[in-house]
């Protein structure tokens, strides 16, 4: 199976391409910017195109969500021309209000906010103009690199010593990088060998918790870590901020039908941080190793 995906320095495009590195039955292309061409596509032949998440939408400015939605609907006609499948992920925020129960696929958001409006537009021209898609709702996504991470941003500030805010009444799903793209790729073999099983998706970790949480036990871990290897370091502190002051804003997936559909169970997302943390202090062990 060959692939193409968008934006290298993209969190989600390192971890795919750490996954099909680990696999001999997927071919994987990274394009640097998130466009490509008809002849790019005439010459590739993928077998699908993946887009990674623009992450934090709600945050980010409003001219960077219109580009990023003219420049997915732009490939979108670019698949349609050359018949290949279009793969888009997307956060979890364009469900801006949340839900008191976990969210499913057959939920089109309905924000108030006109970036992720605009982003909703993009989503209904792709169910309408391209029959096989796939769109992918993740939970925020971490890793160790690459742009989006949020890990490693995380990892940062509480080395130098900052402090990181976080909403203590903001209920997620954090997501591993790593974790949806080896489920992207056996989707897409699936797709590859006739599932045929297009449409809107859920991905996201078990166990809901608060961005608050999830910060602070990120530095828990990262201080148990570091004493045990014999390292004092003044981490930077965590600080709870407080939103929604009626009741906790809940933006939790519900991804029974990747289950039932493809059978990808969701990776825990604290075996996911630890096994991310062992790897980062490895690598701070042999940085700072004599040489």
């Amino acid at each position: 199976m060959k692939l193409l995906i968008l934006e290298a320095g993209h969190c989600l495009s390192l971890a795919m391409a750490r996954e099909a590195n680990r696999r001999s039955d997927t071919e994987l292309t990274i394009e640097p910017a998130l466009q490509t061409t008809p002849a790019r596509l005439e010459t590739l032949r993928p077998d699908a195109l993946v887009i990674p998440p623009l992450s934090r939408p709600l945050s980010a400015e409003p001219a960077a969500v219109t580009a990023h939605a003219e420049a997915v609907e732009a490939c979108m006609e670019t698949c349609r021309e050359a018949e290949i499948p279009l793969v888009w992920c997307v956060s979890d925020q364009l469900y801006e209000d949340g839900f008191d129960v976990p969210i499913d696929e057959h939920v089109i958001p309905e924000p108030r906010d006109d970036g992720l409006r605009r982003l909703v537009r993009t989503g209904d021209r792709i169910r309408a103009e391209l029959p096989h898609h796939l769109i992918v709702r993740l939970g925020p996504l971490f890793a160790l690199e690459g742009s989006h991470a949020w890990l490693s941003e995380l990892l940062d500030t509480f080395i130098e010593g900052g402090e990181v805010r976080a909403e203590s009444d903001m209920i997620f799903c954090p997501t591993s990088a790593d974790a949806v793209a080896m489920a992207l790729i056996g989707m897409l073999q699936q797709q590859h060998c006739g599932a045929d099983a297009w449409g809107s998706y859920h991905l996201a970790g078990t166990e809901p918790v608060s961005a608050y949480t999830f910060v602070s036990m990120v530095r828990t871990q990262l201080d148990t870590r570091l004493e045990g290897r014999g390292e004092r370091v003044a981490l930077g502190n965590a600080k709870a901020l407080k939103h929604h002051h009626d009741q906790p804003l809940r933006r939790v997936l519900n991804c029974r039908r990747v289950l039932d559909v493809f059978g990808v169970h969701q990776k825990p997302w604290r075996l996911e941080v630890g096994r991310m943390l062992d790897a980062w202090c490895l690598v701070r062990a042999e940085e700072s190793a004599p040489q």
